[in-house]
């Protein structure tokens, strides 16, 4: 289970500006690295590349590089803006976290320091024969590096915000995190099955800050209880509001000593995020398929398209037994994550703001047809949302044969 630390530093690498820096930081010891090299350049070898040869190659790069930067920077915000009106602002976070487009536009701010760095040199006269040798290598090296992120970057360009791309990242994280899930169900910790369990002596640890709970550092948690002999149930997961008056565990037996370094286990931020959180991912998929729905857009294939990525990701749960999980951390209980809120996350949004279109509204019986055959788990979950998705289309068909059909289908469910 990654720590508190370990997991910010996750977050932070997905920044753009950090591998930036860091593409910027690798292009100016690249132009130092000319001065370190230069004494063991042969001479034959100045006398057959000859003085200037890279610096006209270097200042092709220099006026070229903030040309291609400029238009890429606009590129990428312009497909920010496409999918944040057109798929799910949730959604375009993950663009943000694109490690391609972020690679290209680092690569790019690098090559344009690279070549005002080197040209400085230049006219500094740091540089000898050998040293110029050197720096047309290494400039060569860079123009390779910078074709080869043009190809990437142009054709990484085409599906750059379109709905589809955007949900394919989007159906991947939510199966990565789903598969995290499945791993280690109680996130390595022991299963707390409710609440009802927890002993009627614990004290409750409340939180002063408001908003969504990102990560918790069960490894934290586990060695405070270990140290003061305490037992820790932790009554929320990854993706819940936290607000003052809702605890984020209990301690049994209650320490006499001040509780609230724990406090610091518990990442809690503005907004969700897909790590530890695979209800999140099946929730942005919805959104999806409903902002698809809406009149302004009005695009039921793209939800029909939405309903099988979810049902892709839901039929990949796997129930694990409490005596077969991996208890790494065992002063620590942990909740389930309840099948239901994923079926609710995803099934329910579609079913509101598809209760109209009968071509939805068969898709979306199909796959909880499909998904009830697939694990006995499922089946009652099925019924439930067949049965409200069933009631929302009565409600808001007005001709009888699509309501015949779908209450076919409805029964089809039932006798399986």
């Amino acid at each position: 289970m990654v720590s508190k630390w370990g997991w910010q530093l996750l977050q932070l690498s997905r920044k753009l500006w950090v591998r930036t820096v860091s593409f910027a930081v690798l292009a100016l010891l690249s132009a130092g690295l000319a001065v370190v090299l230069q004494d063991h350049i042969p001479d034959a070898l100045a006398d057959i590349i000859g003085a200037g040869a890279a610096g006209e190659i270097l200042t092709i790069l220099a006026s070229s590089m903030l040309t291609v930067t400029t238009f890429s920077l606009s590129v990428m915000v312009a497909a920010y803006s496409a999918s944040t009106n057109n798929v799910s602002p949730r959604a375009t976070r993950l663009l943000m976290e694109d490690s391609t487009t972020q690679n290209a536009l680092a690569t790019f701010v690098g090559s344009f320091l690279f070549s005002i760095v080197s040209i400085i040199l230049l006219n500094t006269e740091l540089y000898d024969k050998r040293g110029e040798v050197v720096l047309f290598l290494t400039t060569i090296l860079v123009v390779a590096l910078i074709v080869v992120m043009m190809l990437v970057w142009i054709n990484h360009l085409s599906g750059l915000g379109r709905v589809g791309e955007t949900a394919n990242k989007v159906e991947d994280e939510a199966y990565a995190a789903l598969k995290r899930h499945n791993a280690a169900p109680w996130l390595q910790a022991a299963q707390l099955s409710s609440l009802d369990d927890i002993p009627a002596n614990a004290k409750p640890l409340l939180s002063n800050c408001i908003g969504y709970l990102q990560h918790i550092d069960i490894k934290a948690l586990n060695k405070w209880g270990a140290e003061h002999n305490c037992q820790l149930y932790v009554s929320v997961r990854p993706g819940v509001f936290i607000e003052p008056s809702r605890p984020l565990l209990w301690l049994s037996p209650a320490p006499a000593t001040d509780n609230t370094a724990l406090l610091d286990a518990f990442c809690i931020r503005d907004y969700r995020t897909f790590d530890q959180d695979p209800r999140f991912g099946l929730l942005v998929l919805a959104e999806i398929a409903s902002k698809a729905l809406s009149p302004a857009i009005n695009d039921p294939g793209t939800a029909i398209e939405i309903i099988g990525r979810g049902m892709r990701v839901l039929s990949n749960w796997q129930q694990t037994a409490p005596q077969q999980a991996e208890v790494t951390y065992p002063q620590v209980f942990v909740l389930p994550l309840q099948l239901s809120e994923l079926f609710d996350d995803f099934y329910t949004p579609i079913a509101r703001d598809g209760a109209a279109m009968l071509e939805v509204q068969i898709r979306l019986q199909k796959s909880l047809l499909a998904l009830s055959g697939q694990h006995s788990e499922f089946r009652p979950h099925a019924l439930r949302q067949s049965a409200a998705a069933l009631a929302r289309a009565e409600h808001a068909m007005a001709y009888s044969e699509d309501i015949k059909t779908l209450k076919a289908l409805h029964q089809q469910l039932r006798d399986s």
